[in-house]
Formats: structure tokens, sequence, C-alpha cells
């Protein structure tokens, strides 16, 4: 696919098609905004979204979320999409680590628990 931004103007057959927005996310990884649902539960699809568009985590399902490795994926493009992980893995410290060594502002979205944890407290 050469422009993946056309998806956008593709029938729902084609958006959930896993080969076609799987193309399409390679020269525009935003694209997988207009995945269908089940797509947008698929890890492989989020996975590849996700590592070169940290942002994609915003449009992944609940359980991909909650999915250690695609949220370190997004955190490490991305650190302060940290925000759309699920409350455990604003508690998992590799992945706040992360997130904090991408973006310092994801400190707002970690747990309030590793706040008052020495390692994370901001001055």
């Amino acid at each position: 696919m050469q422009d993946g931004e056309a998806l956008e103007f593709a029938s729902d057959r084609l958006k959930g098609n896993k080969e076609i927005l799987s193309l399409a996310i390679e020269t525009a990884p935003w694209t997988i905004c207009y995945a269908s649902e089940k797509l947008k539960a698929d890890k492989e699809l989020m996975l590849k979204a996700c590592t070169n568009y940290g942002q994609a985590l915003y449009f992944a399902s609940e359980d991909l979320r909650d999915d250690k490795d695609v949220v370190e994926a997004a955190v490490k493009n991305k650190g302060i999409i940290i925000k759309y992980a699920s409350h455990r893995l604003r508690n998992d410290k590799e992945i706040v680590r992360l997130a904090l060594e991408q973006d310092k502002k994801a400190y707002q979205f970690i747990s309030a628990e590793l706040k008052n944890d020495e390692e994370f407290k901001q001055e």
C-alpha cells in the first residue's frame, strides 16, 4: 500500500483486513485508528503500530492496554502515552521507568503508589 492514509476512505471490510492494515501502518502508523475493533485487539498489529507511533495505544483494546509488551512498545516511543495504559501497568516499575526516560511529563499519569516510591519521587 503506497498511501496508508487512503485507509480513511476504505470500506469496513477493508478496515477489518489484517494484511491491509499491516501495510497501511507501515507508511502511516496512525492509521491504526481506522482498524476494526477486532484488529484493535490484535496484539501483533498493535505492537507494530505502537513501536513506531506510541499514540496508537489510545486505539488499543482494553486487553491490550493491559498487555506489557504492547504498552512497553508504546511508552518507549511516547512516554506520556502511559496515561492510556491499564492501572496495573501504570503501577509497573519497569514500564514507568521507560515512560519517564522517554518523557518526564509521564509522571503525572503513573500510579499514586509509585509517586510515593523513593525511586520515582520528583522534587
